[in-house]
Parts: structure tokens; sequence; C-alpha cells
């Protein structure tokens, strides 16, 4: 289902999501940021994923659901398999969500069907859940980088777009970028304190800056 976007408003927000996770750590720390476009963070929120499992979907979901921000036109995830070939299943969280979803990678690969075969020998789910995705479509951004990109609920021009106006140089668009940061900074440390206290922490805009 395609989404009504104005992606040319100064006013549009992304949600970019990025993890940070360790191999023997049994869980992946991800973190959300709330971008305008005009490039100043309005929001962030942290979650976690397991890492080689099969709950990356709705850990994202949550974490969108968790900010509650309506004003959110799209979801800008960088990789749709992360933790340890925990897979994103992109038209599912648009639906989950609401939201268009643009989902990044930076680098042109065979494709990780006969890895999943051999790690996971028998998950028909995982297989079928990575066989959902697609192939991935190269753009190629003013910065003079191409990305790889999987969509759902928006076209390949109007990723471009986004992609673009929210690239300030090299491949990675700001709000993933930050995302990654924060992801890497909070790392376990964060997902150890929020077991003993509630899901999730987030931080929502504050009246000061909304404009």
């Amino acid at each position: 289902m395609q989404h009504r976007l104005h992606l040319h408003k100064r006013g549009v927000r992304v949600l970019g999501v990025a993890e940070s996770f360790e191999q023997r750590q049994p869980f992946s720390t991800i973190a959300g940021v709330v971008m305008r476009g005009d490039l100043v963070i309005d929001g962030f929120a942290f979650g976690e994923t397991t890492v080689g499992g099969e709950d990356a979907t709705s850990a994202i979901n949550s974490l969108y659901r968790r900010l509650r921000r309506n004003d959110v036109n799209l979801l800008m995830l960088s990789g749709a398999i992360i933790s340890g070939y925990n897979i994103v299943d992109v038209d599912s969280l648009s639906e989950r969500s609401g939201r268009p979803v643009v989902c990044l990678t930076y680098n042109e690969t065979a494709g990780i069907e006969a890895t999943l075969k051999k790690r996971f020998p028998g998950d028909r789910r995982k297989l079928d859940t990575y066989r959902r995705l697609g192939e991935r479509n190269p753009i190629a951004l003013r910065s003079g980088h191409t990305v790889y990109v999987r969509t759902s609920g928006m076209s390949s021009g109007e990723a471009r777009s986004v992609i673009d106006s929210f690239t300030l140089q090299g491949g990675i668009p700001e709000p993933v970028r930050v995302a990654r940061l924060l992801a890497r900074a909070a790392g376990p440390h964060l997902l150890k304190s929020s077991r003993h206290g509630s899901s999730g922490t987030s931080s929502r805009r504050s009246p000061a800056s909304t404009r």
C-alpha cells in the first residue's frame, strides 16, 4: 500500500533505526532517532532484539509505537538483516506501523540464502522471511555514492528524494548515522539496566523543540 508523503516539507520527520551488538551477547541494542527535514533531532528511543532470533520486525515496531509520534512520516532502517540474521519483514513493518519504510544497505552483495541454510538448517520461517524481502534496488545519490534499498509503501523515486535530503555527505543519511552512534554508545549497559525497569527507553520532544 502506498502512503501519501510530503517529502519536500521542511517539517518532514524520519525515524532512523540502527543497531549495535556483540556476538557473545544474547541481545542487540536498537536505537531510533526522530529527525526533521532541517536535520534537527526531535526525539529518540531504545529497544532490543534477540541475536539470531526472529523478533526484529516487532521490536522496531514497538520502538516506534513507544515514541507516540504520529508526526513521523516514514521509517528509515540501516539494514533489513540485523542482530546475527534477525530479519526485518519490511512489508509487515510498514503495515504494522502504518508508515512507509525504506531499508538501506551500502554494499552490493550476492545475498545470504546459502548462509541461512547453513546456519539455520530446517528453519523455513527465517528463509521465507528473507525471500520475501526481494531484490535490493541501487540508488545513486547526489553525493556520488550508491546505496541499495528495499522499500514498502513508497516508490524508489520517493526513496531517492528522502535519502538525498537527509544525506550531508557520503552514503549514510543522518537519521541512521546518528541512530547507529546512539546504539553503539548505549550498548549492552542500557539493555541490562532496562530489564530491571521498563522494557525500553524513550525521549519525546519537549515543548521548546516544537515549531
